[in-house]
């Protein structure tokens, strides 16, 4: 199945959950926090604006992203988990 966001929508693929601290501790399956990372798989045309002129999304597929920990919804893709997110809940592009 293929998914294509429309208006200001990115498809992110979330970074798999920590699974040891920065020490090597086994972090336990419920105290896992939700990761807030991932990387972007699609992105929407954008929103129009009140010319109905297409405002640009700041993202491009295969950005590392940061995003709200809050926002966005799963969506599960042949057995995948992603996050379907305005591309206002982005907060930050991941640059090396």
């Amino acid at each position: 199945m293929t998914l294509k966001p429309l208006g200001d929508r990115v498809l992110v693929k979330p970074a798999p959950k920590e699974e040891k601290t920065s020490t090597g501790l086994y972090i336990s399956s419920g105290a896992q926090e939700k990761p807030q990372r991932g990387q972007v798989v699609a992105v929407g045309a954008g929103k129009l604006n009140d010319k109905g002129e297409r405002i640009a999304i700041d993202v491009k597929v295969g950005d590392e992203v940061y995003y709200g920990k809050f926002g966005g919804n799963e969506v599960k893709i042949d057995g995948e988990d992603f996050l379907l997110l305005r591309a206002d809940d982005i907060y930050a592009v991941i640059e090396d």
